[in-house]
């Protein structure tokens, strides 16, 4: 694999994940070392021409009046990374840690932030050697930038903190001597933008996206599965229904259906069982969609924001002009990761109830929560009760923290975003949203299994194969969180990925 190249305004919320979960490496091009090299000299200028700059001459946040002699520039910004280190709680995965130096670098690369190539080289180098800073997830309002949290991060780079390397948790000073570096000494301005930016949030951003992506589709999957054994109509699907109301995400659901449904011998007509199925059926492309179309918007957003320049102040150095003002703001990532939690619990809402359409004897024609010897058995009573708790659980995360602001710096940050909190709400949500379709691709398995599942469509055969590789048929009651846990991990990583390609695009092996 190619190393991707950092040129600030070309990367890509597939290509964060590459870098996070596939380790692919990262360098720095010629022309984004140029431009950091330009912007480095505005300063070594503006310092002999005496010209005040927000926090390389003056103090921070509330103390930007105060004059910082020139002899303290470089203590500044190693007080400024220290002090700032305020996180707590548990630290962010490793993926995110790894997103939120990818992200920190491609920001720095634009080269209007004045570092010199070497901060954001060694960036790279923690990428590239597998470096990861232990960044507690905890303390960010999301308005300076995610202060804290990139904080933690930069104190890896002088030293201090913690990072994991090569599966230990070590002193930050630990883990760049086994990996053969040695700690920065940051120059003016250098704390500053290494701290003074979105990246947390994008990292939580990026990550969601590519998960709830994948959730879209598994969704539909799912959804097919429960429509076969509860004998649903297909025809609501149509593709004239969708055209009259022509949401994008509406009929890419409807499509998806229609594809994964033929050839099913358990789908019905009309009247033939019912006129109508209920709304968590026949609904189905019209609720996924919806959440599709807003997914589409998010992506467009994060990918804008992860190619932006969100340091303060910014150095232009074709103008000669450096400028104090507001891109640090996370408003605009902290609305879409609100909805990105929001969208994602309605996949949860909408699977709970074909899963209780499943369990349910009156709704579905099928055995008491899908076991054949129920009262000895309890079955999959429990699966649904499990799903239902998850659901509640997801609408209390939905909550929006972007309505929320409380003023920091003693009212000189008078109004913040939250929008790291919005963010791990979001991936919380995901979290949970992936076992409930779990849950309901068991419960559709068991009950195809009652059925017979060569009545299923060709396509939700290999759905049924792909949950009994890692599910057995429930014959006599036994532990049923394993089971959820092992189908709800399969769906995200390769092997999910690889199903979902293979049933939404017909090409699928025997």
């Amino acid at each position: 694999m190619k190393p991707l190249n950092l040129v600030g305004d070309e990367l890509t919320i597939d290509a964060v994940h590459q870098v996070t979960d596939h380790r692919q490496t990262v360098a720095i091009p010629r022309e984004a070392a140029e431009r950091l090299a330009a912007s480095r000299v505005m300063v070594t200028r503006y310092f002999d021409e005496a010209r005040p700059i927000y926090g390389v001459t003056t103090g921070f946040g509330r103390f930007s009046d105060v004059v910082i002699p020139e002899s303290d520039r470089k203590r500044l910004q190693l007080n400024l990374i220290r002090s700032h280190a305020a996180g707590v709680g548990e630290p962010f995965s490793p993926r995110v840690a790894r997103a939120m130096l990818l992200l920190r670098a491609n920001a720095l690369a634009k080269g209007y932030s004045a570092v010199r190539p070497v901060v954001v080289e060694r960036l790279v180098d923690f990428l590239n050697r597998g470096i990861t800073p232990v960044i507690p997830s905890q303390g960010s309002v999301g308005a300076s930038g995610d202060l804290a949290p990139l904080a933690h991060l930069a104190l890896v780079l002088v030293g201090e903190g913690e990072a994991w390397y090569q599966g230990d948790r070590l002193s930050g000073r630990e883990a760049l001597s086994r990996a053969g570096l040695t700690p920065l000494v940051l120059e003016a301005k250098e704390g500053l933008a290494l701290i003074n930016g979105t990246q947390a949030m994008g990292a939580l951003g990026c990550l969601g996206a590519y998960e709830a992506r994948l959730l879209a589709d598994w969704a539909d999957i799912a959804g097919s599965l429960s429509f076969q054994v509860l004998r649903g109509i297909p025809v609501a699907f149509a593709p004239a229904v969708a055209m009259v109301r022509p949401h994008p995400g509406f009929m890419h659901s409807a499509q998806n259906l229609r594809h994964l449904l033929k050839g099913s011998r358990l789908t019905t007509e009309p009247g033939a069982l019912r006129i109508q199925d209920a709304y968590s059926l026949r609904c189905m492309p019209q609720v996924h969609g919806a959440s599709r179309d807003g997914l589409a918007h998010i992506q467009e957003v994060v990918n804008r924001e992860i190619n932006s320049a969100t340091d303060n102040p910014l150095f232009f150095p074709r103008a000669d002009q450096v400028i104090s003002a507001g891109n640090f703001h996370g408003q605009p990532l902290a609305l879409v990761l609100d909805y990105l939690g929001i969208l994602a619990a309605e996949w949860a809402n909408i699977s709970e109830r074909r899963i209780e359409r499943m369990v349910n004897p009156a709704l579905s024609g099928l055995p008491p929560f899908l076991v054949s010897q129920g009262g000895l058995n309890s079955g999959l009573m429990l699966a649904q009760y499990t799903a239902a708790s998850l659901v509640s659980e997801n609408k209390v995360w939905a909550h929006p923290s972007s309505v929320d602001s409380i003023p920091t710096s003693a009212n000189q940050e008078d109004h913040v975003s939250m929008g790291t909190t919005a963010g791990r709400k979001a991936l919380s949500i995901l979290a949970n949203v992936r076992r409930v379709l779990a849950i309901e691709l068991i419960c559709g398995a068991q009950a195809a299994d009652l059925i017979g599942p060569e009545r299923l469509s060709p396509l939700g055969q290999h759905v049924f194969n792909f949950v009994r590789d890692r599910v057995p048929m429930w014959d006599a009651d036994r532990v049923l969180s394993a089971d959820i846990e092992t189908l709800a991990a399969a769906l995200i990583h390769e092997e999910g990925q690889q199903l979902v390609q293979a049933v939404l695009t017909g090409v699928v092996r025997s």
